[in-house]
């Protein structure tokens, strides 16, 4: 099982589920976006402002949904990153950071020009899919774990009326 039954209840009662839920089809769809524009961009030559300022606003919307998700393993799990639980996907999710980090400074500073920007920025994004697919799995585990608890728990028979 993933979540305990106790977990069930804090995840079930904390806003941070709820944050999680909405920010998640956000990120992806900023990154849908913005992987259209690199592409654009990396194909044609065209449109490098708009794919950069896409890429940050990708980066900014991972970082707050990585602080908020933090915050959503600290009430659920008790402990800000690593819980169990979740283990491997907050140790990819770091790769993801790493990935937008590196792309950032190297925007910042200047470091190699825009088409190696722009590839590290690929290689963030394939990270990131990667990484959501371990989420999409996880809550669909946990989704069979919750049913299957269902069909375990005995039934109330009751007069019917």
């Amino acid at each position: 099982m993933l979540y305990t039954p106790e977990e069930r209840v804090r995840r079930d009662a904390t806003k941070w589920t709820l944050v999680q839920g909405i920010l998640a089809p956000v990120q992806f769809v900023v990154f849908l976006i913005s992987l259209g524009l690199v592409l654009r961009y990396l194909g044609t030559g065209d449109g490098y402002t708009v794919a950069t300022v896409s890429v940050v606003i990708k980066t900014l919307v991972l970082y707050t949904i990585m602080i908020t998700g933090a915050i959503w393993e600290r009430e659920v799990f008790g402990c800000y990153l690593f819980a169990p639980a979740f283990f491997w996907e907050d140790v990819f999710s770091f790769l993801v950071l790493a990935l937008h980090t590196a792309y950032l400074v190297m925007l910042f500073l200047g470091l190699g020009d825009a088409r190696d920007q722009m590839y590290v920025a690929l290689a963030a994004y394939a990270t990131y899919v990667v990484n959501a697919t371990q989420f999409i799995l996880k809550l669909r585990a946990a989704r069979r774990d919750e049913r299957l608890a269902g069909l375990r728990e005995p039934s109330v028979s009751g007069s019917r009326a």
